[in-house]
């Protein structure tokens, strides 16, 4: 059976990653990948599940319309990055930036914004899709797709930071062997976009597997995300490092086009 997310608030409980509001700059830390593919970082889910990118905070379409930079997101009024820029006074929406910075950019560039006299940095880490960093720069379908699944994939229930090998059809996601070696639990495949007026989150779950309890807790009922029973029902066949492709919403009331940008997540032996 399938789990829907309930309709979703901002819960006080959940882990916030704390942005300082002192004068002068402020990474927001994203922590380096010691491989390619490999990330250590973990998403609060009411950053993801709290309108983060429609209504009040990180408009979605003003945000993926311009280049991803800060002089990008600062210099233009007209185009809604004044949206965008209110927007990143909420710490729930700083939280999402950083993980969107760090998905789409390499670790050689990042994003530096002033906000109330404050100056934020957000380091990118996978660069699954850098050319939305270059100049005139733009986030398509195709990188909505890969930003979207990087970014559920690093949700933690607990705001746990723990490290997960990301894998998919990007070359940012390329996994050397030590990587396959080391990382042989599949946990899920995460999929769907949050630029859209209705995010769609999904993910599905490896054939006989019933929880994702990292990413969902204890149960799948509420989770963040719409959790599909079995990704061989919903996807394509895995690929020779086990990451399913091309997977699907499994409900005919919203929609059944393939999200080429599906990343599968897995962990060590012995992680939850």
């Amino acid at each position: 059976m399938r789990a829907r997310a309930k309709p979703l608030l901002v819960v006080a409980s959940l882990t916030l990653a704390a942005c300082t509001s002192t004068p002068g700059e402020v990474e927001e830390p994203v922590g380096s990948a010691q491989q390619a593919a490999l990330s250590g970082n973990a998403l609060s889910g009411n950053a993801l599940s709290g309108n983060a990118l429609s209504g009040n905070a990180l408009s979605g379409n003003a945000l993926s319309g311009n280049a991803l930079s800060g002089n990008a997101l600062s210099g233009n009024a007209l185009s809604g990055n004044d949206l965008v820029m209110q927007d990143l006074e909420d710490p729930n929406a700083r939280e999402l930036m950083k993980y969107i910075v760090g998905c789409a950019l390499p670790a050689s560039e990042s994003v530096v914004v002033t906000v109330d006299g404050t100056t934020y940095t957000f380091p990118g880490e996978l660069g699954l899709t850098p050319e939305w960093g270059e100049p005139n720069g733009r986030c398509d379908h195709a990188c909505q797709q890969w930003v979207s699944a990087c970014v559920f994939a690093r949700v933690d229930f607990l705001g746990v930071k723990r490290e997960i090998s990301l894998r998919g059809d990007n070359p940012g996601l390329a996994t050397p062997p030590s990587e396959l070696a080391a990382y042989t639990v599949r946990e899920a495949t995460y999929y769907g976009t949050i630029f859209s007026e209705e995010p769609r989150r999904y993910a599905c779950l490896p054939p006989g597997q019933t929880e994702i309890e990292r990413v969902c807790g204890p149960s799948l009922e509420g989770c963040v995300l719409d959790v599909d029973a079995s990704c061989d029902r919903v996807c394509d066949a895995p690929t020779a490092n086990g990451a399913f492709q091309n997977c699907r919403a499994e409900d005919g009331d919203r929609d059944d086009r393939p999200y080429h940008g599906s990343i599968t997540v897995y962990l060590q032996p012995g992680e939850p």
